[in-house]
């Protein structure tokens, strides 16, 4: 029998999950080794942010329907909205340490105004960071400081710095996430290659008249990544993100049916998989600087 999903709304109750003491009701350095009286088993809806360095491999995380790329020193993490199921390794104790912050925390601070830009959140399950030995000591480091805060008597500077320094661990785990997709640039070669492909072959064999103008999210299913690591990957390797890709793309078909067909704009638009002709006009003006029809009468007088 499934057992019921968990959900983790609060600080405390992460806490009381794992057997462990809540010394701040929005924050915790986390060390799973002292963990106490855990479930083996356990479907977690996350209602706080979560990130753990994993020093052993002690059992599986699935996000969806794969299961993380993890092993001794990856991070792993959690944004509000997550499910992510968990099974230990039976006799193996849980190795990490990490954080665990409410959204509250950082409310009216720099963090909050920039957690959306920190995208990791929303990798999906096999695009776990792997760190060097140098890397997990600066990570340690962030978080023994943030520890270390929690441990003074709070006062009015308490949450400015404890989410400076959560935005300290934050931002190191963006350059390390940019680190990776310089070294596994063959493979971020292969998905680029396989992107052009499928963009070319979506087009070409008519899918948008049956699935309509392509999306960010069809192409990252099709290369088995998640829409956030999938785009940054490409802006990584391109410079330009998917979504420009596509309109690329699709302003080059624009181009080729308006000066090589006698098809009506509202034809065209629909072939491009545009519901409303009105929006195809938009996105060709703010591409070309030109109106379709403008495209093709100066065009076609040049």
């Amino acid at each position: 029998m499934k057992e019921d999903l968990i959900k983790l709304d609060t600080v405390d109750a992460y806490n009381q999950l794992f057997g462990l003491e809540t010394l701040h009701p929005l924050v915790n350095v986390v060390d799973l080794s002292e963990a106490n009286g855990y479930p083996t088993h356990f479907t977690v809806n996350y209602g706080i942010y979560a990130l753990f360095l994993k020093d052993i491999k002690c059992g599986d995380i699935r996000y969806g329907r794969q299961v993380y790329d993890y092993q001794e020193g990856t991070i792993v993490s959690f944004a509000p909205g997550q499910v992510a199921e968990t099974e230990m390794l039976e006799g193996v104790k849980p190795m990490a340490k990490g954080i665990v912050f409410h959204p509250d925390l950082i409310k009216g601070t720099s963090l909050g105004q920039e957690i959306k830009t920190y995208s990791f959140f929303s990798y999906d399950s096999r695009e776990a960071l792997h760190l060097s030995e140098e890397e997990k000591g600066i990570i340690l480091d962030c978080l023994a400081k943030i520890k270390l805060e929690l441990s003074h008597p709070i006062d009015k500077l308490s949450k400015r710095l404890i989410a400076r320094n959560i935005q300290l661990l934050l931002d190191y785990c963006m350059r390390f996430y940019n680190r990776q997709f310089v070294t596994r640039t063959e493979v971020n070669k292969d998905v680029l290659s396989r992107f052009e492909f499928l963009l070319d072959d979506y087009f070409r064999n008519g899918k948008t008249r049956t699935e309509g103008v392509p999306t960010v999210r069809y192409f990252a299913d099709k290369v088995f990544l998640s829409p956030n690591y999938f785009g940054d990957l490409i802006k990584k390797e391109t410079g330009r993100s998917p979504q420009e890709y596509i309109q690329g793309k699709m302003i080059d078909m624009a181009k080729e049916m308006l000066l090589g067909t006698e098809k009506t704009v509202s034809q065209i638009a629909d072939d491009l998989g545009f519901q409303y002709s009105q929006h195809f006009n938009r996105i060709f003006k703010k591409n070309v600087g030109q109106s379709p029809n403008e495209y093709r009468r100066l065009q076609a007088n040049a």
